[in-house]
């Protein structure tokens, strides 16, 4: 199978997409709004919807006011091309963000229009920055170990 290539977009931002190597996406929510419990447990949900359909999805945090991701993006095999990082986010955030003002009976944005994104290069390694991704919520003082934290989610489970 011949897949094409889709390497670069840009909105405000330069996005770099790299076929078969992981990216760390992070994503917050507009005017930093403190997201309730529930929405944290839809966008986990989210999150983890189209892992091994769009994405490998190899760790994910939501934290109250932004999101942590970690995943490769597959290919597409009706369109013999790599799911491509727009696609994957907007299907997240408009999923969630739907689900969410709908759960809540609210309306109006809830994320950023931007994520930050980059390539994990070879030189790093995807242990470390899923490590990074865990560590989040005790960093912030919202766990005293990852484990605790219940809106977290780890390729394998959590050690």
């Amino acid at each position: 199978m011949r897949v094409t290539r889709r390497g670069f977009y840009r909105r405000r931002l330069p996005h770099l997409q790299r076929d078969y190597k992981p990216h760390f996406v992070t994503f917050c929510t507009y005017q930093r709004w403190i997201l309730p419990e529930l929405a944290r447990d839809i966008v986990l949900e989210c999150c983890l919807h189209d892992h091994q359909v769009t994405m490998t999805l190899h760790a994910c945090v939501v934290m109250p006011d932004h999101v942590h991701l970690i995943f490769t993006p597959r290919v597409d095999e009706e369109r013999g091309e790599i799911f491509s990082l727009a696609r994957i986010m907007d299907a997240i955030k408009g999923a969630s963000a739907h689900k969410m003002n709908k759960a809540l009976g609210r309306e109006g944005r809830v994320w950023q229009s931007e994520s930050f994104d980059r390539v994990v290069r070879s030189s790093e390694s995807l242990d470390a920055k899923v490590a990074y991704v865990l560590a989040n919520p005790v960093r912030a003082g919202l766990a005293g170990v990852s484990g605790e934290y219940r809106w977290l989610w780890r390729r394998g489970g959590l050690e």
